[in-house]
This record gives structure tokens, sequence and C-alpha cells, in this order.
């Protein structure tokens, strides 16, 4: 019988615990989704709704909560969540795990960011078998946005889609909850993430339809490249990228 070999990216990550009798509310009132339903996605916002940290609530026990966020985003979110503490019954502060993401594994924290399910062990062990040039296609094949790169305070969450994924419309208030509510109910995003079909980018690459400038490549790897398109723009429309006007098309979701 052939061996099968497990897929497995690594999946660096910065960890806050927030732990207390007062938890659960504490971060329904700070958080844009439903803790409740943990293990879920969630974002850390401003009041204006601009991103501090884009984040996975894992559920340990009845008051014992684990922040996962992005490398270098753990002290922001611990910095940001102590400052509304107040007299909260919480205690927040940084934990040191590893991460990796078994695709179609089970028994872990479920996990479909890189567009296939999958399962993220924590301390498991694990060794990846994909090579980060490998993970870094598949994101962008799967239009999975990622901190530093399609992800930072400027950037909208619908304009990522995050608010498909990381955003409860029925729970109670939170930071930026009126702007996204505004913006889910009664406006609508100017641009989107497209994967686009291109023989070579960089990032920072300007997208042009015809003579007008629709967009910019955020991330690109070999023959694919991601960046944020102007949503007037036809899903078949011939593109062109960069100083060298390369043809591009957009890749069906």
């Amino acid at each position: 019988m052939a061996t099968v070999t497990r897929r497995v990216a690594a999946r660096p990550r910065d960890y806050v615990r927030v732990a207390g009798p007062e938890a659960e509310d504490f971060l329904q009132r700070m958080l844009s989704n439903d803790v409740a339903e943990a293990p879920c996605g969630a974002l850390l916002l401003t009041p204006k709704a601009r991103l501090i940290a884009p984040l996975v609530v894992v559920r340990r026990s009845v008051d014992d909560f684990l922040l996962l966020t992005e490398p270098g985003l753990g002290e922001t979110v611990a910095a940001t969540l102590l400052r509304a503490r107040f007299a909260a019954k919480v205690e927040i502060e940084p934990e040191e795990h590893t991460s990796v993401i078994v695709f179609g594994g089970d028994g872990g924290i479920p996990n479909d960011e890189l567009g296939e399910p999958g399962s993220e062990l924590l301390d498991a062990g694990v060794a990846p078998t994909l090579s980060a040039d490998e993970v870094e296609r598949i994101r962008i094949e799967s239009a999975s946005p990622a901190w530093g790169k399609e992800l930072d305070e400027t950037i909208l969450p619908a304009e990522a889609g995050l608010d498909k994924t990381h955003v409860s419309f029925t729970k109670g208030c939170y930071p930026g909850q009126e702007p996204i509510a505004r913006l889910h109910y009664r406006g609508k995003v100017n641009r989107s993430l497209r994967v686009l079909d291109v023989e070579r980018a960089e990032p920072g690459d300007e997208v042009r339809h015809g003579e007008k400038v629709v967009g910019r490549v955020t991330s690109a790897i070999a023959d694919r490249a991601l960046g944020y398109v102007r949503v007037e723009v036809p899903d078949d429309a011939e593109l062109a990228v960069g100083a060298g006007g390369k043809t591009a098309r957009t890749l069906p979701a």
C-alpha cells in the first residue's frame, strides 16, 4: 500500500491568553465575532473599523481563551486589550506556542484560511512538509490575505472579505461595529482581492484596465499574483500589470 504524505504547512503566530471570570464578556465587548462560538475568526478594530489585528479565538475552558494572531502583533493585541480592561476581572498575557496546519486533518482548530479544510495544531511536534514557497502559492491562489501584504491599518475588513469570516452582525457592540454594519447594510466597497494569472509580477506593481490604474499587486509568486482591484472591473477583463504591461487575467474565485 502506498504511503500518503500529509501536507503540513508551518503557521507562524503570536499568542495572547485572556482568562478570568469575565473573560468571555470582555472579549465579546472587544472583538468583532461572537466568541461564544469559538473557535472562530475575529478582528480587533479601532472605533473607525480600522484593523488592529486579525485573530483566531480558541476557548480552552469556561474562563480561559487563547488568541492566535499574526507574528509581531501579539504585543499590540495585549497592549490594546490591557488599555480597555478597566475593572474587568481578566488576565491578559502573552504565551509561547507553535502552530502547523494539516490539510485534511482534524482534531485541532478548524482552519480553512488557505482555501482547503484543515486543522491547526498547537505544539504538536509535527514537521512541515510544504516549503514556504509552496504555502505562499496556495495562499495566493486561495486569495487569503496576509498581514503586511494584503492587510494593514489602512484596509477595511470588507475589502479583504473578512466581514464574511470574522464578523458577527447579530452580537452586541464592539469597537468599530457601527462603520462595519453601515458598510454591510448600506454601502459597498470600492475594491476587492483578486487572483491574477500573469507571467510575472512584483508587489507594488500597478494593475491597469486600458489606460486607467484600477489596482495594485500585493503578493506574487511565479505566474500568480494577488492584489486589490476596483470592483467595477469585469472578471473577464484583460488587465496589464507593471511597467512592462504584462497581460493578466482574473482567475475564478
